[in-house]
């Protein structure tokens, strides 16, 4: 059968045509049989040259309709209808070459019976074919796997998978009564409830979810109910990427974080999307970046006049302008596209940009986001993320830039650490400036971390996992709140449309997910069990704790104060955040720079308490400079017994407002 198999496509065909030809007359011959009750030399003779013409109508026909191209292991019920099409056609013909050629006394009862028995004859032989082809099929190797979700979906994958060689599914499962204990595509359908007795007795290697229609947070029940068995779970495509009923292995994805989420996307507002892109000439910084080159390839969709890209990483610059101009030509747009190398700390060629190619709106995600890089430099940290910041802004303002919305992040939010007091300077500069002109708009839209960014926790968990462990984390207590990049990117860009000035925006997050948990959960929806001292099993996978990095927060908030009002967007809200007057901020940023150019560590540190008065640093100064010439022991003892004697943090929570 193996042979048969690997025959080249047509071959195949042949064999199916060749098959017609010599069965349909006989099936032709049969039915003249059964009308007449008998078999004299005179009826085969009467109707010899109709049994000849049987299959030399009907092949054709068939040809044309496409009965041939069927791949018969993937067929369903739909070939019935081409069949009775088919048959039908080809009996009328038939019919009408014997009555203008009168070479047949017509019996309509012939033909009638030919019609019935020719759409048994090809339904049953390709149906037969198929199940044959499915018996023989090598499954020694595949992957027993149980399909959660017995509707049409289930019950195509189920089709799809029997007959490839990767999965044999085994089980079906459906939280439906009425359609527990019935058999579709050749499996059982099973209650859910009935899952770790069939993990047993036929050894359900995976699960697959077959319910591409599901909510997140309806999907998101079903996996904590599944979690506990401690097997591998995986999402199949939606039914729209089984082409020509072949299911491609590689599309079959394991669970991500955001399907542990539970959390379902709102429909975009289109006219908040458009207002600042749409025809416009549109600036991002950090463009090559995870959070910036998002935002690049949602604004290149909005058709904006031109699209400037700005960063300092060549590849970073290269990738991206790649990525976009691909976009570009699948949706044959003509978009103009600038990639600029460069720093927002190039005050001179950034307004030298902005005036040449009169830009309308810039979106300014360039920035240094790893905590304990910028903790071990915290003046170039201060250089790029708040001076940059400013720079650029003042930039906008001589170039009389429309909008401007910077990227900010929940860790400006009571900083404990450089990176997120650098954010929440930022912040106040752009407020200073508002305040203090009325020809741009600033707007500061804040939220948390991002799934797959650089440095994101949970690719690193998915290495860690498939490389047997342990999973490293930093403290059992330590929370996040979790969003993806489309979706950041998408919020970004409808609450930049509705800034008026000075307004901070902060995304609903949802609720914060403790880390530790969603290690255990990878850990056991990839089949997996967590280590501890009753399972010292060498197949268990450890979860190290190693401690606090410099800097780092057990839990990120995103609201300093309780001032927070809704917009027309439900996951948006504008918070109302501390200012400094821009005199005032001035003197101060002046004072910051000269310690900084003067790598006086300790001023720096004075002037960023002074300025951000709600940073409370968790540890001494981390600079990898100050600590080789002070020595490891040369950090701020009196800091450290402050912060031993502080108010532990409490959890804090993102407060709901309606719109």
């Amino acid at each position: 059968m193996k042979p048969f198999l690997e025959l080249p496509r047509f071959q195949k065909q042949l064999i199916a045509a060749t098959a017609d030809l010599l069965l349909l007359p006989l099936t032709f011959y049969l039915s003249v049989l059964l009308r007449y009750d008998s078999s004299t030399p005179q009826l085969f003779q009467m109707y010899f040259w109709m049994i000849v013409a049987a299959p030399l109508i009907s092949i054709p026909i068939f040809l044309k309709l496409g009965l041939y191209r069927a791949v018969i292991r993937f067929i369903d019920q739909k070939i019935v209808y081409v069949v009775v099409l088919g048959v039908t056609l080809s009996v009328i013909c038939l019919a009408a070459l014997a009555t203008f050629t009168h070479t047949v006394t017509l019996s309509r009862g012939v033909f009638g019976i030919y019609w019935v028995s020719a759409i048994l004859y090809v339904v049953a032989s390709r149906f037969m074919a198929r199940g044959y082809l499915l018996r023989t099929n090598d499954k020694s190797g595949a992957i027993r796997v149980a399909i959660y979700g017995a509707g049409h979906s289930g019950m195509q994958l189920a089709s799809a998978l029997r007959a490839g060689s990767a999965y044999l599914p085994v089980a079906l499962l459906d939280d439906k009564k009425e359609l527990q204990g019935a058999t579709i595509a050749g499996v059982k359908v099973w209650a859910p409830d009935c899952l770790p007795k069939l993990v047993a007795d036929k050894q359900v290697q995976e699960i697959l979810l077959a319910m591409p229609s599901l909510r997140k947070a309806e999907q998101k029940v079903i996996l904590e109910r599944l979690e506990p068995l401690k097997i591998k779970i995986k999402v199949t495509p939606p039914i729209a990427s089984l082409i020509n009923g072949e299911l491609r292995v590689q599309d079959i994805r394991d669970i991500e974080i955001e399907d542990l989420l539970g959390r379902d996307t709102v429909e975009p507002n289109a006219q908040l999307l458009t207002t600042c892109i749409t025809g416009k000439t549109v600036l991002v910084t950090g463009a090559g970046g995870s959070i910036g080159s998002e935002l690049c390839r949602q604004i290149i969709r909005l058709k904006p006049k031109r699209l400037l890209l700005l960063d300092i990483s060549e590849f970073a610059l290269y990738t991206i302008e790649q990525d976009l101009r691909a976009i570009e030509h699948a949706h044959d747009e003509n978009i103009e596209l600038l990639p600029f190398l460069g720093s927002v700390l190039d005050a001179e060629k950034c307004e030298r940009i902005l005036r040449t190619f009169a830009v309308d709106t810039i979106y300014h995600a360039a920035a240094y986001k790893h905590v304990p890089l910028v903790e071990h430099n915290p003046i170039q940290g201060i250089r790029n993320n708040a001076f940059g910041t400013m720079m650029l802004a003042q930039a906008a303002i001589a170039a009389k830039v429309a909008c401007f919305v910077l990227i900010s992040t929940d860790k400006a939010v009571r900083p404990t650490n450089v990176m997120g007091t650098t954010k929440r300077l930022s912040e106040l500069i752009l407020q200073g400036l508002s305040r203090a002109q009325s020809q741009t708009r600033f707007c500061m839209v804040r939220f948390g971390n991002v799934l797959g960014s650089s440095g994101s926790v949970v690719p690193l968990f998915r290495k860690q996992i498939m490389a047997g462990g342990p999973i490293t984390l930093t403290h059992p207590e330590i929370t996040r709140y979790f969003m993806t990049i489309p979706e950041a990117a998408q919020l970004v860009l409808q609450a930049g449309a509705m800034g008026e000035g000075g307004d901070v925006f902060v995304l609903d997050m949802g609720e914060p997910v403790k880390i530790l948990d969603l290690a255990t959960r990878m850990v056991h929806l990839s089949g997996l069990e967590v280590r501890s001292a009753s399972n010292e099993s060498s197949d268990a996978i450890e979860i190290r704790h190693v401690g606090l990095r410099p800097g780092e927060k057990l839990y990120e908030e995103l609201l300093i104060g309780s001032n927070v009002e809704g917009t027309q967007h439900p996951l948006i809200m504008r918070a109302q955040e501390n200012e400094i007057p821009w005199a005032e901020l001035q003197t101060l940023l002046l004072q910051l720079k000269q310690a900084c150019e003067q790598f006086d560590y300790a001023q720096v540190r004075t002037m960023l308490q002074r300025i951000v008065s709600e940073y409370t640093p968790q540890c001494g100064i981390e600079d990898l400079l100050w600590l080789e010439k002070n020595g490891a022991s040369g950090a701020d003892d009196d800091l450290l017994l402050q912060l031993e004697s502080d108010t532990p943090i409490v959890k804090p929570g993102l407060r709901q407002v309606s719109p």
